[in-house]
C-alpha cells in the first residue's frame, strides 16, 4: 500500500543548465536519437546544433567574444526590437545582448508538447532598457529539438503596457548557418522576389536568378517570401530547409573577404564557411496595442542532398524528411 504523504516525483526537466564560455550560463539540450543545441541566456541565443552523428550545422565564429555587451558572433541571434539600424536603436536592437531568464510560468504556450527537449526563455525591459526603449513587454522563446532533430524557435512578444499605448518592432532570427565552401552554396524559393539591397542605399530591386549563388558580399532584405526556403550545400550534400510562421521576409547576409577582415569578432577566412539566411518581419514593422501578443515561429532541419543535372526540388526534399 502506498503512504498517501508520498509525493509524486517532480517532472525532470528538459534540458540541463550548466556553465559556458566566461562562466555564462547555458542551457544544454539532448535528444534521444542525438541530436543537441546549446543556449546561452546571455542573449537568449543558440550558439550550437548538432544532428545526430555530431556534426555541427550552425556557424559560430572562431573569434566570437562571450564578453556582455558584446553579441555572440554565430549561432542564432534574437534581433529585437529592431533589425539593423533601420531606427533609432544600436545595430540589431538590444535582445541579443540582455540576460534572459529560464521561463517557470510559459503560460503562452503548449505544455503537452511532443518535443521533449525543449527550454522557454524570457526577456522583460529592464529600467536601463525603457530610457532608449519606453515600452512594457514580454519577449518569450522556446527553444526545442524535434523527434528528426529538428531546431525549432518560437517567438512571441506581448505589449504589457498599462498606459494604453501601443508600439511597433521589427525582429529577426540571424541564423548563421556552417556551409563547406560559400561558392558551392544555392538557396532556393527566393527566386522572383522583390529585395532591398542594402549596399545600394536599400534600393528594391527583382531577383532575377533561379536561385541565389555567391561569389562576393551580399545583404538583402527579401520581403514577402514564402513559408519554406532551402540552403543547399553541394560539397556537403546537405540541405537546410527553413519553415517560418509570421516571419514574413529573409534576410541573406555573407560579408566576404574584406568586411570579414573588418570584424574583429570574425576570422579573416571564416566568411568561406558560413551563410545567414534569417526569418524576419522588417519591412511591415509589427504593431501591438496593449494585451495584444505577436508569435513567430522558424523551424530549421538538415537533410541529405541528392541531385539531377545540378537542381533540387526544395519541396521534395522536404515531403522527404518527414
Amino acid at each position: 500500500m502506498s503512504n498517501e504523504n508520498e509525493k509524486a516525483p517532480a517532472p525532470s526537466p528538459s534540458f540541463v543548465l550548466t556553465k559556458g564560455v566566461n562562466g555564462l550560463d547555458k542551457v544544454l539540450l539532448r535528444e534521444s536519437r542525438g541530436s543537441s543545441a546549446e543556449v546561452y541566456l546571455y542573449g537568449g541565443q543558440v550558439t550550437s546544433w548538432k544532428n545526430d552523428h555530431g556534426e555541427e550545422l550552425l556557424f559560430l565564429s572562431s573569434k566570437a567574444m562571450f564578453k556582455p555587451p558584446k553579441a555572440i558572433r554565430g549561432g542564432i541571434p534574437i534581433c529585437f526590437p529592431q533589425f539593423g539600424s533601420l531606427g533609432t536603436l544600436d545595430s540589431h536592437g538590444f535582445a541579443r545582448n540582455r540576460f534572459w531568464t529560464i521561463d517557470n510560468d510559459p503560460s503562452p504556450f503548449s505544455t503537452n508538447t511532443l518535443n521533449k527537449a525543449f527550454v522557454d526563455l524570457i526577456l522583460k525591459p529592464s529600467e536601463e532598457d525603457m530610457k532608449i526603449w519606453p515600452h512594457s513587454f514580454e519577449y518569450r522563446l522556446r527553444v526545442a529539438l524535434g523527434p528528426g532533430g529538428d531546431l525549432m524557435l518560437t517567438s512571441r512578444v506581448r505589449n504589457t503596457s498599462s498606459d494604453g499605448k501601443p508600439f511597433s518592432f521589427t525582429v529577426a532570427h540571424h541564423t548563421y548557418f556552417s556551409v563547406s565552401d560559400i561558392s558551392e552554396v544555392r538557396v532556393e524559393g527566393l527566386e522572383t522576389l522583390d529585395y532591398l539591397d542594402f549596399l545600394q542605399n536599400k534600393e528594391r530591386f527583382t531577383e532575377q536568378g533561379d536561385a541565389l549563388t555567391f561569389e562576393s558580399e551580399v545583404d538583402k532584405i527579401y520581403v514577402s517570401t514564402p513559408t519554406k526556403i532551402a540552403i543547399i550545400d553541394h560539397e556537403k550534400k546537405r540541405t537546410f530547409v527553413l519553415l517560418k510562421d509570421g516571419l514574413p521576409d529573409a534576410v541573406v547576409w555573407n560579408p566576404w573577404d574584406k568586411k570579414a577582415k573588418a570584424l574583429a569578432d570574425f576570422g579573416d577566412d571564416e566568411y568561406k564557411h558560413m551563410l545567414c539566411v534569417e526569418a524576419a518581419a522588417i519591412e511591415k514593422p509589427i504593431t501591438l496595442k496593449p494585451g495584444e501578443e505577436w508569435k513567430g515561429r522558424l523551424e530549421l532541419s538538415a537533410v541529405p542532398s541528392s541531385y539531377c543535372s545540378g537542381q533540387l526540388d526544395p519541396r521534395k526534399v522536404l515531403q522527404g524528411s518527414r
